[in-house]
């Protein structure tokens, strides 16, 4: 299956973007991946619920006919400590920018 999506990625967050079907417009899909590398059980259910909360409120922006799973790296605890919700949802934003999946960037040069 990840050989159909596309992956974009930051030194906090990887984010893989794959296609849908030829005609399915519906919402998108997503998943969140977190490792034991970002912290402990409590420290990785907030890094799920930040990542769900930063994605869900920039959903309208993103390109139609996909569906993403977001890996959060070992960085992104540290990253969630230092400026919580906020700065997580400016790293997604900036990744999915720059893939040309959502306004405000472009493929990278």
């Amino acid at each position: 299956m990840y050989r159909e999506g596309r992956s974009h990625a930051s030194r906090h967050l990887v984010v893989y973007a794959f296609p849908r079907a030829e005609g399915d417009d519906a919402d998108p899909r997503l998943g969140v991946s977190v490792g034991r590398k970002v912290g402990g059980a409590v420290e990785r259910n907030r890094m799920k619920r930040l990542l769900r909360e930063a994605f869900w409120s920039s959903a309208d922006e993103l390109r139609e006919g996909h569906d993403f799973v977001i890996v959060a790296r070992p960085a992104a605890g540290e990253l969630a400590r230092q400026g919580g919700e906020q700065a997580i949802e400016a790293e997604l934003r900036e990744v999915l920018g720059a893939a040309g999946l959502a306004p405000g960037g472009g493929p990278a040069a």
